[in-house]
């Protein structure tokens, strides 16, 4: 390939990479927010998580970039442009899956935590922050290393409606070239040398957060966040 060409496919290495980091940032905050919801002890939250994650875990990536992108704009007057419209979609969409991995995580953990902190007097928000997520998240990285990796393959979708990812660009670059071998070739490798540093990435972070359990997480910080409660003379319910 020209130098021309192999700039066209960088311009599109980087959209993709730009991409997947808005739309895991969204997917994120979706799956925390609405994972720790489907736990609430009110069934109204409950229903309401229930029902988002349902809608979008139950339809079609492919069918929400298209609904964002075109329908959206005709039903309710808000153009969004095309980075904005795949981040929408995208973040929404596979946020619904992480939101089980959440649920899944918190409920795992020993109910004998829940009730230590309940004897601590804490909160349920202290609870959550001091007890439960410090001991769940490290069991999610794994699946959320999946799910990352899903994301990643998620974002050639957008080369539908026309946006400059590395698909989009491979496909230009094989039109001009009629080469479709060598081309779709390259592009396999790209994707894979991304999931494979996300991989490595995500596997570090796991071990990390591993490392503090038992110094950090669990009822050893919620015992010394009692205790300076107490020292300061701030109550526990605070």
């Amino acid at each position: 390939m020209t130098s021309g060409l192999w700039e066209l496919v960088l311009k599109g290495v980087w959209t993709t990479v730009q991409l997947l980091v808005l739309s895991a940032l969204l997917a994120t905050a979706v799956s925390f927010v609405v994972g720790i919801a489907r736990t609430h002890r009110l069934w109204i939250v409950r229903f309401l998580a229930g029902c988002y994650t349902e809608v979008f875990r139950g339809t079609s990536a492919l069918v929400m970039i298209f609904w964002v992108f075109f329908v959206l704009p005709v039903a309710f007057g808000w153009q969004l442009v095309p980075m904005w419209a795949a981040t929408l979609a995208l973040g929404l969409t596979y946020g619904a899956y992480g939101t089980e991995i959440v649920r899944g995580a918190l409920n795992a953990v020993d109910p004998a935590q829940q009730e230590s902190g309940v004897a601590l007097s804490f909160t349920p928000w202290q609870r959550m922050r001091l007890i439960l997520l410090p001991q769940a998240v490290p069991e999610m990285i794994p699946t959320f290393c999946n799910l990352l990796i899903e994301l990643l393959k998620g974002t050639a979708l957008v080369s539908v409606m026309g946006m400059g990812d590395l698909t989009f660009s491979a496909n230009l670059v094989r039109l001009a070239l009629q080469q479709s071998a060598e081309i779709y070739t390259y592009i396999l490798l790209i994707y894979f040398v991304i999931a494979f540093a996300l991989t490595r990435l995500m596997r570090g972070l796991e071990k990390k957060l591993k490392a503090g359990i038992g110094k950090e997480a669990g009822t050893d910080k919620a015992a010394r966040e009692l205790k300076r409660a107490q020292t300061t003379g701030i109550g526990a319910q605070a």
